[in-house]
């Protein structure tokens, strides 16, 4: 349970930290090996692997929208007692986004979480409604 309150303090500083565009914050708990996965059939959609890739995706992310906002709905975790292994997590959220042209967008997703020894492995993001994406991107 202690590993549970731990986790999910640092997911809620870890939006905290996407929303205010500190970068380094957002992905401290990320391991080395990790992989993030983005939905849609863009550009910047895929697979992307190891940290040092997946921070750069995210500066082009936060470039892309100079003004993000995440708001936690839900956490939650399929093992409230793990504490070293390996453990699940699921964030669900809405977003409000203004990307650099202009456009304002909101959405609602859901972020899945695999945290290996306390740092996240792979992330997974949902959108609720894929074609605000495309927008947000101007690939439609």
């Amino acid at each position: 349970m202690i590993g549970t309150i731990i986790a999910r303090s640092k997911i809620r500083s870890a939006f905290k930290a996407l929303n205010n565009h500190d970068i380094n914050t957002f992905i401290a708990d990320w391991r080395d090996d990790a992989v993030f996965i983005y939905p849609g059939d863009m550009s910047v959609s895929g697979e992307i692997k190891g940290k040092k890739a997946i921070q750069e995706w995210f500066k082009k992310y936060m470039e892309q929208y100079p003004q993000l906002k995440f708001t936690i709905k839900h956490i939650c975790f399929s093992n409230i007692f793990d504490m070293t292994g390996t453990n699940h997590a699921a964030v669900e959220w809405d977003v409000s986004v203004k990307n650099r042209d202009g456009k304002e967008i909101q959405n609602s997703g859901v972020t899945t979480i695999q945290l290996k020894l306390a740092k996240a492995i792979l992330i997974r993001d949902y959108y609720f409604d894929v074609d605000k994406l495309k927008e947000g991107w101007g690939e439609v």
